[in-house]
């Protein structure tokens, strides 16, 4: 069990059927409710049957008791078994068979709409670090979302990922997906604009980037959560000294 306590906020892992419900009431909220202004129930739930095989993060305010933030995490021996991730039912993760350390893949990461706290991502890094540590970690990857199916608004985002970010050939995803917006190619010459290209990233992908992640060359459409996503990893090996000794000492 993980449990970190830092400011105005905790952290621990879910251990009742409840407590993952309350994660899936929040994701919900993220990236269904957020996008059609439903009544947000207490049943209204994101779930999928990866939930089960998953240890489940919450971060709380420790004042109000209130679920500000969560994401999965699913734990792998090795490449060997990236085609049991939740990725690899989009993108074709063939190359990263070869991977021969654990790996952890990060699911349904959100923070509740309205909250614009950096703390509570920093604290969701810091509680990675310490599980990093812990269990001998050496890639985390996932699927980084920009929220919507249209691209118009993205373009200089992802013009800078084929720029600068592009995973390195030996691991890059192959397509699976049906739909799907090959970004490298579409952008190949498009020169982004810095400060667009920042202002339109997802937080988590650009937490990703700065510590050395990679993505795909192409962009998932997520009809079903709203949302374009590309397929995002971080060697461990890779993370600068100095935002390491960061993320240690988030999460001690």
């Amino acid at each position: 069990m993980m449990t970190l306590r830092k400011g105005r906020y905790d952290v621990r892992t879910a251990e009742t059927a409840e407590q993952i419900r309350e994660a899936q009431h929040l994701r919900w909220l993220c990236f269904i409710g957020a996008r059609d202004g439903s009544d947000p129930s207490p049943d209204a739930l994101d779930a999928d049957d990866y939930d089960s095989r998953c240890t489940h993060v919450l971060i709380r305010d420790i004042a109000s008791g209130q679920l500000v933030a969560c994401f999965r995490m699913l734990t792998l021996s090795g490449g060997a078994q990236i085609g049991d991730s939740y990725s690899a039912r989009y993108y074709n993760l063939s190359r990263l068979r070869d991977f021969d350390g654990k790996m952890v893949e990060i699911g349904r990461f959100c923070i509740h709409p309205g909250l614009r706290d950096p703390d509570i991502l920093r604290l969701a890094w810091g509680a990675l670090a310490r599980h990093v540590d812990s269990e001998g970690i050496e890639m985390l990857f996932g699927c980084s979302s920009f929220m919507g199916t249209d691209t118009q608004g993205y373009e200089d985002a992802f013009a800078m990922l084929r720029e600068r970010h592009l995973a390195p050939k030996r691991w890059l995803p192959r397509v699976k997906a049906p739909n799907v917006f090959r970004f490298a190619r579409a952008l190949r010459l498009r020169k982004p604009d810095p400060r667009l290209a920042m202002a339109a990233m997802p937080p988590l992908l650009r937490s990703y980037l700065a510590m050395g992640g990679w993505v795909s060359d192409h962009a998932v459409v997520d009809s079903q959560l709203n949302t374009l996503h590309v397929f995002t990893g971080l060697e461990i090996r890779a993370i600068p000294p100095a935002r390491a000794k960061l993320l240690r000492a988030a999460g001690a």
